[in-house]
């Protein structure tokens, strides 16, 4: 679980996602640098993401407000799912996957107002970037932000190969998500479920879509030499 820098405003009309664009700038660990680490700043930009986040962060307050958010915006979609149901012990441990990573929105006084979290994982033998989770509070919605958070998730995909393609999943019953994701460019993905007939006349009729986006690979491969 590892959270990213994240994206702040000060008012929801004032938000210009050309503005945070460059949160995707920095390298996940920087190179070690030649001279003598004796500045503190220096000191702290040195340690690994893991490391930051334990000593500078506060990720269980970040990972509760995450949580809080899905409640808030999908419990109703989860409920109402024969496939999912709202749990929460589960629905947290998810969470705390050591392998998610988390790009957050906060407002300037540092409240977590929506957030992503992707994983890079196989689905069914594909390699793909797996959207976990994206939710806004309302505020932010029609504001842009929601395509910015999908943009990044294309980019990690488009520059991690072999990964060609990033997935999600979606509640059939939230219409609304439905059309973003297909605004975007999500179609139904094959692997996604299908009504089908079962024993002693009954149906399996699923409730919810896999659905996936074809990205470009904009990789440079490392040629030079070892």
């Amino acid at each position: 679980m590892v959270f990213h820098p994240a994206l702040r405003y000060s008012h929801p009309s004032d938000f210009n996602p050309a503005s945070v664009l460059d949160v995707m700038t920095t390298s996940k660990e920087n190179a070690k640098r030649k001279r003598a680490m004796t500045d503190p700043i220096d000191k702290v930009n040195e340690k690994n993401d893991e490391k930051f986040i334990q000593e500078h962060l506060r990720p269980s307050a970040d990972l509760d407000a995450c949580y809080n958010l899905i409640e808030e915006t999908s419990r109703p979609d989860y409920e109402a799912s024969s496939t999912f149901d709202w749990k929460p012990v589960k629905k947290m441990a998810e969470m705390k996957s050591p392998e998610l990573r988390y790009i957050l929105v906060k407002n300037s006084e540092g409240d977590v107002r929506g957030f992503t979290s992707l994983m890079p994982t196989y689905e069914e033998g594909e390699p793909v970037v797996y959207c976990y989770e994206i939710h806004l509070k309302p505020e932010l919605r029609g504001t842009g932000l929601g395509r910015l958070l999908m943009s990044f998730l294309e980019s990690v995909a488009a520059h991690t190969p072999p990964i060609k393609k990033v997935m999600l999943t979606c509640f059939l019953t939230n219409r609304k998500a439905l059309a973003f994701y297909k605004s975007m460019g999500f179609v139904q993905d094959p692997i996604s479920p299908v009504p089908k007939k079962l024993r002693y006349g009954r149906e399996f009729i699923p409730d919810y879509v896999i659905m996936s986006k074809s990205v470009e690979s904009k990789a440079v491969l490392d040629t030079a030499s070892s």
